[in-house]
C-alpha cells in the first residue's frame, strides 16, 4: 500500500474560515490523511475536541498515525451524510465548526488498485468505503444502457454519454468488463478523436461512475443542511467543492438555510 499523503487544498482559507476557538468542538467530515485536521488539532487546547469522520478505513488509519501526538481526537468510520446521528452517538448536540473537503482524495487516485484512476490497468472498484457492496464493476456490468447513459451525462456532464453507454453494453455481451483499462478503451472508441483534446477522454465517465458508486451527490444537499443545523450560534461551516455539481448542491442548501 502507498503511504497516505494528503496535500490539503485551501488550507489557510479553511483555517481562517473556521475561526478556531482553543476549547471548541470541530468536525472534519472528510478526514483523509488529516492534512487539514493536523492544523485544526494544533490550535485546540486540551479542552477542545476534534472529531474526524471518514468512510475509508485506510484513511482513518493514516490519520490516526498523523495525529498520534494529539489526545483530544475522536475517530469515526462513517459518512458525513450521517453527521447528525454520529454526533448524537457521541453525546454531542452542537459544534463550533465543520469542514467538508468533497470528492476523491489524492491517495485514492494514487492507489491504483482502488480503481479510481483511468491510468493503468486495475480492477474496477471505486469504493471509498471498501465494506460496501456496490462497486464500479457492478455498475458497469449490471446497469441498463439508459441508466448508464443518464449517469454518465448527469454526473460526468459527458455529451457522448449515449454512445459510451451503448458501447459498454455491446462489449459486455461478449464478456464482463473487469478492468479500468477495458473501460478506458471503450470510452476512447466512443468519442470522436477530434473531440478528445480536452483532457483525458475517460475523465468525465470515471467521475460519473465514482459518484454513482459512492452516492456522492444525492445526499449532499441534506448533508449541508444537517451540518448547518449541527452548528452552535456563530459556528462556521467550510466546504471545498471540485466540480459544478457539488457546487450547485452546496449553494442551494446554503441559500435555503438562510431564507
Amino acid at each position: 500500500m502507498l503511504e497516505f499523503k494528503h496535500k490539503p487544498v485551501l488550507l489557510d482559507e479553511c483555517i481562517e474560515g473556521l475561526n478556531i476557538k482553543p476549547d471548541g468542538i470541530y468536525v472534519d467530515g472528510t478526514l483523509g490523511g488529516a492534512g487539514h485536521s493536523k492544523v485544526i488539532a494544533s490550535k485546540l487546547s486540551e479542552n477542545g475536541l476534534l472529531i474526524g469522520i471518514d468512510r475509508d478505513e485506510d484513511a482513518l488509519n493514516a490519520a490516526k498515525n498523523n495525529l498520534k501526538q494529539y489526545q483530544n481526537v475522536k475517530y469515526v468510520h462513517g459518512n458525513h451524510d450521517n453527521i447528525k446521528n454520529i454526533l448524537n452517538e457521541l453525546g454531542i448536540d452542537k459544534v463550533d465548526g465543520i469542514l467538508l473537503d468533497l470528492g476523491v482524495s489524492s491517495f485514492q487516485l494514487d492507489e491504483k488498485s482502488r480503481g479510481f484512476s483511468y491510468i493503468g490497468d486495475n480492477e474496477l472498484d471505486m469504493r471509498m468505503d471498501k465494506t460496501q457492496d456496490l462497486t464500479a464493476k457492478k455498475v458497469i456490468n449490471s446497469y441498463s444502457e439508459d441508466e448508464l447513459a443518464n449517469i454518465i451525462f448527469e454526473y460526468g456532464e459527458e455529451r457522448f454519454s449515449r454512445n459510451i453507454a451503448k458501447n459498454i453494453c455491446k462489449y459486455r455481451e461478449e464478456k464482463e468488463i473487469e478492468t479500468t483499462n477495458e473501460l478506458v478503451k471503450i470510452i476512447e472508441n466512443s468519442i470522436p478523436k477530434s473531440k478528445q483534446k480536452d483532457g483525458h477522454p475517460a475523465k468525465r465517465t470515471f467521475q460519473a461512475i465514482r459518484i454513482e458508486v459512492n452516492d456522492e451527490l444525492k445526499p449532499l444537499y441534506n448533508t449541508v443542511k444537517d451540518s448547518i443545523d449541527c452548528l452552535k450560534k456563530g459556528g462556521r461551516l467550510c466546504i471545498i467543492t471540485f466540480h459544478s455539481l457539488e457546487d450547485r448542491a452546496v449553494k442551494q442548501a446554503y441559500t435555503d438555510s438562510v431564507r
